[in-house]
């Protein structure tokens, strides 16, 4: 990336972005703004998989039909009129890739008087220059920070509520009554939010505030049938009653929040409020965290656009009811940002024993639900094709840590020490049996130490499997990202599509994942 030196900038800085816009801002239904695909962060030459796997950590449900457009090296053409470059500092989780992805353009066209990074993550407050190509972008109000969307020490250590179900049953409405729910064996409202919640790794919080906001469920009655059986207001008879409704929201704002982190996501589409039947493109504003965007996204997925924009405004939509329940995010301790830019991955082995060919039958995927980020990958010992038989081949620690989860097919290790999985390091294995689990919470692991037999145990899968991702401070890291996911030195790949992809090693060649072990995909420590 070449160097620059800026002087004399003349624009005033506003905001944490310190980045000024050039009106107009989203403005619907009046056609959509024509916006190109936009390139999509290329930092590495990917092996490409082309063997679908359709393994899922989570019940089988129809999600919404989500777009996302694959960016590609043709930009948003710039606009005729000179228009002064923007002045933008680099926040928390940015990369070039990404960063020239949110505003259109390309990296060399992304400028600084510092040195940036290839593929690694920009040093926070970094002042960028870039060329002012978007118009009729969505606000640019940073509503919910990212250490408020991810179940940070934000929600464990600030001026939340300390129990979700206590919480819940002292607001009395009808989620603290206990009754029979579909799709799970609990009756406690506040504990299917607080499991699910955890899964997922988003604030229980912020999930019982949308509860609230579109059905009155956590200090009411619903209204009607449709917040009865829909109460996260997504109208789909495949989807109806609680369960399947907080799996399809978080699925949404995972959506949003790694998407955008990712440079996967960066327009919103709406149906016209004023003609339900064509479809009103907002393009995403680039100066916006993670978290923001997930609240449009989610929104973007139940409301036309006029319904849309009430719901995302800053004095009188969502954001007023959450800190109503909870408080100001402006008035906690700040757990910002999540993660420094120099952050690398501790070393970490493959999860089975020596001298055993296991096969790789995931490339990066979702991390617990469908969607998502990028961040889990699977292996299945050899000789599993698509079949839930019993193994006794042994998952091991990929490193040393604290056994923070035990159960229902999880484990969950603190590579830290540390007994949460909010903070630190933290490994995810999912679909370690119980029967024959040599772990629980509370024990500590060194590298290698057997963990259990891989299985089907914890959520949908369609073959014997274990089922890894990482996350740092409770935001889950992309496996083909500024930080790598690598296993003694088998670096992962993203392929054209979740579950494709490859691992590579220098002098070792190239595994490519196979849900049905073809060969290539085998792989021994």
């Amino acid at each position: 990336m070449k160097r620059i030196f800026i002087v004399l900038i003349t624009l005033s800085l506003v905001g944490c972005s310190f980045y000024q816009k050039t009106p107009p801002i989203f403005v619907p239904p009046v056609g959509s703004t024509p916006t190109p695909e936009t390139p999509i962060p290329d930092d590495s030459t990917n092996p490409v998989n082309d063997i679908e796997n359709t393994s899922n950590p989570t019940e089988d449900f129809i999600p919404t039909p989500t777009v996302f457009i694959p960016p590609t090296e043709t930009l948003v053409p710039t606009p005729n009129v000179q228009r002064e470059p923007i002045v933008y500092h680099a926040q928390a989780g940015d990369s070039l890739g990404v960063v020239a992805t949110h505003f259109g353009v390309s990296r060399e066209q992304v400028q600084s008087n510092e040195e940036l990074p290839e593929f690694s993550f920009i040093n926070p407050g970094t002042l960028l220059v870039i060329p002012q190509v978007l118009i009729n972008t969505t606000s640019d109000v940073h509503l919910l920070p990212d250490s408020e969307f991810v179940y940070s020490r934000a929600i464990t250590d600030a001026d939340f509520p300390s129990d979700v179900i206590s919480f819940v049953e002292q607001a009395g409405g009808y989620l603290s009554e206990d009754r029979e729910y579909e799709h799970t064996t609990l009756t406690n409202g506040g504990e299917i939010v607080q499991q699910i919640a955890e899964n997922n790794s988003i604030n229980p919080f912020l999930l019982l505030a949308l509860l609230e906001y579109q059905s009155h469920w956590v200090f009411g009655e619903p209204q009607n049938l449709a917040q009865l059986k829909y109460p996260f207001g997504y109208i789909n008879y495949d989807n109806d009653g609680l369960v399947h409704q907080l799996r399809w929201a978080v699925n949404q704002l995972s959506i949003g929040y790694y998407g955008w982190r990712e440079g996967r996501l960066t327009e919103i589409f709406l149906k016209s409020s004023q003609n339900p039947a064509s479809e009103v493109t907002a393009r995403i504003e680039p100066s916006l965290n993670a978290g923001t965007v997930a609240l449009q996204y989610y929104f973007s997925q139940i409301y036309e656009s006029d319904e849309w924009i009430l719901a995302l405004d800053d004095d009188t939509g969502f954001i007023t009811a959450y800190e109503e329940m909870f408080g100001s995010p402006d008035n906690r301790v700040q757990y910002e940002p999540l993660f420094s830019h120099n952050l690398i991955q501790p070393i970490l082995q493959l999860p089975f024993t020596p001298n055993k060919v296991w096969n790789y039958t995931g490339g990066p995927h979702g991390a617990w639900e469908r969607e998502g980020s990028w961040s889990a990958i699977d292996f299945a010992p050899s000789g599993f094709k698509g079949q839930c038989s019993r193994s006794y081949s042994y998952v091991t620690a990929s490193a040393s840590g604290l056994v923070v989860r035990a159960k229902d097919g999880v484990v969950t290790i603190n590579l830290d020490f540390i007994d949460n999985e909010h903070s630190g390091w933290v490994l995810l294995y999912l679909h370690i049996a119980t029967d024959g689990r040599l772990v629980e919470a509370g024990d500590e692991v060194s590298v290698g130490d057997k963990l259990g037999y891989p299985s089907c145990e914890g959520g949908i899968s369609t073959g014997t499997h274990v089922h890894m991702a990482r996350k740092y401070n409770a935001e889950w890291m992309t496996a083909d990202g500024p930080i790598p996911f690598v296993l003694d030195g088998w670096r992962v790949y993203n392929g054209a599509a979740a579950y494709k992809g490859s691992l590579s090693k220098p002098g070792e060649g190239l595994v490519i994942a196979s849900s049905y072990s073809a060969p290539g995909s085998q792989i021994k420590r």
